[in-house]
């Protein structure tokens, strides 16, 4: 199956080895990966701060972009993906209705990670091996907007050796909400200080998330405490094999 790969901004810039893993992860499932060079910024971070009519030119690019072929789009990142899938109503809202149909066009091709391996590929068990225990972190884009809740979970209980650990309040924001974590700093730093001490308190292996940015937030505050968690993605923990 042919499948386009939208890199996002922040595993391009910041976490590169999730984006490798993913299309390698993809590749190992049979996929055949298209990378479209001029894919940009999706503009989350302009529409979550209120410039949404000047994110326009820039979602319009990625449209354009995606246009070109009719292949589904998976990306690494639920919170990339619904800013996408919410296009067609920005385009509306002032009043483009031409880029509203095209971009719904796209958006209904775009897919989670997760979502796409489970309900697209129909695989619950991609051969991996890691063994430990570990918390899974459910960011908010991914469970409460796009309501991808036991994908990932399926997922990683067919991790060979992983054992998944609940923690108290595990649907609870990490504190991160984008552009929430700048304007809002002090909230937003006792919320991820709360997430992390119930993290803590059984003692995992690892944290594992599907959302790099709230994996940053997470792990950023984990490493002030000194705490040995290991913070992967869960492209990353798909890749692992034994040894």
């Amino acid at each position: 199956m042919n499948v386009n790969f939208y890199v996002t901004c922040i595993a391009d810039v910041v976490k590169a080895g999730v984006a490798k893993n993913s299309v390698l992860l993809l590749e190992k499932l049979g996929c055949h990966i298209v990378f479209l060079e001029k894919q940009g910024c999706c503009g989350q971070p302009a529409i979550n701060s209120g410039y949404t009519k000047q994110a326009l030119a820039g979602m319009k690019n990625l449209v354009q972009t995606f246009e070109v072929n009719d292949y589904p789009i998976v990306a690494p990142a639920g919170s990339c993906v619904y800013a996408i899938k919410n296009y067609p109503e920005y385009f509306e809202r002032f009043g483009e209705m031409e880029w509203a149909v095209r971009a719904k066009k796209v958006a209904d091709r775009f897919y989670d990670l997760t979502d796409f391996i489970v309900n697209k590929l129909g695989v619950t068990n991609v051969g991996a091996q890691l063994t430990g225990k570990a918390v899974y972190h459910p960011s908010c884009s991914l469970s409460r907007k796009l309501g991808i809740v036991n994908e990932p979970l399926t997922l990683l209980q067919n991790v060979k050796g992983l054992q998944l650990l609940p923690i108290h309040n595990q649907q609870t924001c990490c504190g991160f909400g984008g552009t929430f974590s700048v304007k809002m700093a002090e909230i937003s730093g006792e919320m991820v200080s709360e997430k992390v001490e119930h993290i803590a308190e059984v003692e995992p292996d690892y944290l594992i998330g599907a959302d790099v940015s709230c994996l940053l937030n997470i792990g950023g505050r984990l490493s002030r405490e000194g705490r040995k968690i290991k913070v992967m993605h869960i492209a990353e923990v798909l890749m692992q094999e034994g040894k």
